[in-house]
């Protein structure tokens, strides 16, 4: 008897530490620890101008899914800085006119790593949000929550930062961006290694697994 209880033991700790995703039973069951929310900008805005979404979308912000037990949060680089978010508050602040989210969610092709890239992100829990996009400081953008905390297997960033866009389609960039970043003094970080919410969408090692729209 107690060799059997030793067995089962063995079995549980085994299965607790084992790097399975968590799901929810609920209205969000499609969604696992870890996955990606992308949001969708309906008219587009200074940052979709000089980005590009998948499927050609105006992606404009992206968010990681947490549970705390079995309910989901967002997991978030806001105006409030570094965020926990009610999934269902994220959902409705990403609906236009009470209609349904326009939100894709977008899941690792491998999932190997999900349980510690998310650990990394949460250190950053309460940092300020970064406005100036800049990736050398103590402060924190949507994109680049994910790009810095995203780690595979042995520990290398899954998301390798690129050279940041302010420019249009054109290769001019934009009045709003020189405008922005002259009023702060500053020159506009074009080229600078960072991210985007855009480009993250685009990525290979991600699959889109559900849309809260309806195409």
């Amino acid at each position: 008897m107690q060799r059997i209880f030793l067995l089962l033991l063995q079995v549980f700790l085994l299965a607790c530490s084992t790097n399975m995703p968590v799901e929810s039973t609920g209205k969000y069951a499609m969604l696992r620890e870890g996955d990606l929310l992308f949001c969708i900008a309906a008219k587009g805005n200074a940052i979709t101008d000089v980005t590009e979404g998948t499927e050609n979308m105006n992606i404009d912000h992206v968010a990681i899914v947490h549970y705390r037990g079995n309910s989901p949060y967002a997991l978030e680089a806001v105006r409030q800085g570094v965020v926990l978010t009610e999934i269902d508050s994220f959902m409705k602040r990403n609906s236009r006119n009470a209609s349904l989210p326009l939100v894709l969610a977008s899941r690792l092709r491998d999932t190997t790593g999900v349980s510690r890239s998310v650990s990394r992100a949460l250190t950053h829990l309460g940092k300020p949000y970064d406005y100036n996009f800049m990736p050398d400081d103590d402060r924190i953008y949507c994109s680049e929550l994910v790009q810095k905390s995203y780690v595979d297997a042995n520990g290398e960033l899954i998301f390798k930062p690129i050279p940041m866009s302010f420019h249009d389609r054109n290769g001019r960039i934009t009045d709003y961006w020189k405008a922005y970043y002259g009023r702060q003094g500053l020159q506009v970080p074009e080229g600078e290694p960072g991210s985007n919410p855009g480009d993250l969408s685009r990525r290979k090692e991600l699959a889109v697994v559900y849309r809260f729209y309806k195409p």
